[in-house]
């Protein structure tokens, strides 16, 4: 496999420094170890004023339209959410209500997301997924969650989570061609 995968990784946080930013930039390195990958990182940050203040894609500007192409014409999208009181924040969501219904289909997806305590991990499975159900993506088996333990100074610390995100890259790899690494059994 030559051609690069266009890799979209859109990271939810609006805020810097962010956990989430530093997650998704460790997912998108990983993916890169195991696939020829051309990357665009989207901050939600960065946007989040024009996104928030358009009722419709026709009121967003030229630059913001230009990332929804981006997030439409993935080959893999890599999506990262902080958790706020249970779930992603709702400039996240509205993100995504500006997305064309029909252009994510079957389009991988790998979910990540951050939260201040494990008591959130489930998010990724009860948020997430059905929001890239509806788009009728295919969201990858393997996501990947980390909490404020796993971070020092806005650096990865924990192994079990740089263990999580190589076995997510890992698992992503074979969509795309990529000879499988021997399967590793660990959650």
């Amino acid at each position: 496999m030559s051609t690069p995968i266009k890799v979209v990784a859109v990271t939810g946080s609006t805020f810097r420094p962010s956990r989430t930013l530093v997650l998704t930039q460790a997912i998108v390195a990983e993916l890169g170890k195991h696939l020829p990958i051309h990357s665009h990182l989207i901050e939600l940050g960065d946007i989040a004023r024009s996104v928030g203040g358009a009722l419709s894609r026709k009121e967003l500007p030229e630059t913001v339209e230009h990332e929804l192409r981006a997030i439409e014409n993935a080959d893999l999208l890599v999506v990262a959410t902080p958790v706020y009181r249970g779930t992603y924040p709702g400039q996240f969501k509205h993100l995504f209500d500006l997305i064309d219904q029909n252009a994510l289909i079957d389009t991988p997806v790998l979910l990540a997301a951050t939260g201040g305590s494990e008591r959130h991990a489930l998010v990724l499975d009860h948020q997430l997924r059905p929001l890239f159900s509806f788009f009728q993506s295919l969201t990858l088996p393997i996501g990947v969650y980390a909490s404020e333990a796993d971070f020092d100074s806005y650096q990865i610390t924990s192994e079990a989570l740089k263990a999580r995100i190589q076995l997510a890259a890992e698992r992503a790899a074979p969509i795309f061609g990529a000879v499988p690494a021997p399967a590793r059994k660990i959650a």
